[in-house]
């Protein structure tokens, strides 16, 4: 299967060749219920569900949690792609700012760019420590966050995600952002913290996800 991580005009926390490796682990697993926190315009999510309409023809869900434009806690050190909506290429700055006048990471947009997947996926606004208190993620085998990046955001959405997906047989959990962006460190130090309370195994790839197996 030819891999091809695709950016659709949109801005994304994944560049090129790091969507390229992302989609090559999920191919890896093939999960038929993909959970993500953190969807911010959507470029992820379009790709995730183009590749698991592939593979299971059709028969995926994804459920995707995200503020969806509404402020962030005073604690978090947001990913300098998330501070402005603003695009290098004068082109897509145009289209989007000044013609269209669309904020890519608001609901509707997100909602619209999914449309093709409408029958297959789940936004959902709001916060992630409160919203995974109450979602039911019986059937998830795949958990991707790239959420909020503080310490306690972090570490209370892998507490939370692994209490209920515990039971699911080589579900996966997987982190974005554990080394690469050197000026968040909230990420690395849950992740080290929870793997070593939960007693799990976790690899680090190409010194950027760490991939949690239940």
């Amino acid at each position: 299967m030819n891999i091809d991580y695709k950016t659709y005009w949109r801005k994304s926390g994944l560049k090129k060749n790091w969507g390229n490796i992302f989609l090559n682990i999920v191919n890896q697993h093939k999960p038929k219920v993909f959970l993500e926190v953190g969807v911010f315009c959507g470029v992820t999510a379009r790709n995730i569900c183009e590749l698991l309409n592939t593979i299971h023809s059709g028969q995926f869900k994804y459920v995707g949690i995200d503020l969806f434009g509404d402020k962030p806690n005073e604690d978090e050190k947001a990913p300098n792609y998330l501070k402005k909506q603003s695009f290098s290429n004068p082109i897509k700055n145009l289209f989007y700012n000044v013609i269209l006048r669309e904020n890519l990471n608001s609901y509707e947009s997100v909602q619209k760019f999914l449309k093709s997947f409408s029958k297959n996926i789940t936004l959902i606004k709001g916060n992630s420590n409160k919203i995974l208190k109450h979602l039911d993620m019986e059937n998830i085998d795949f958990a991707f966050l790239d959420g909020g990046h503080s310490f306690e955001t972090v570490f209370n959405d892998l507490n939370l995600v692994f209490n209920k997906i515990s039971s699911n047989k080589d579900a996966i959990i997987l982190c974005d952002d554990y080394e690469d962006a050197d000026y968040i460190t909230g990420v690395k130090k849950a992740v080290d913290q929870f793997v070593k309370e939960k007693r799990l195994k976790f690899e680090v790839i190409e010194k950027r996800f760490a991939k949690i197996t239940i």
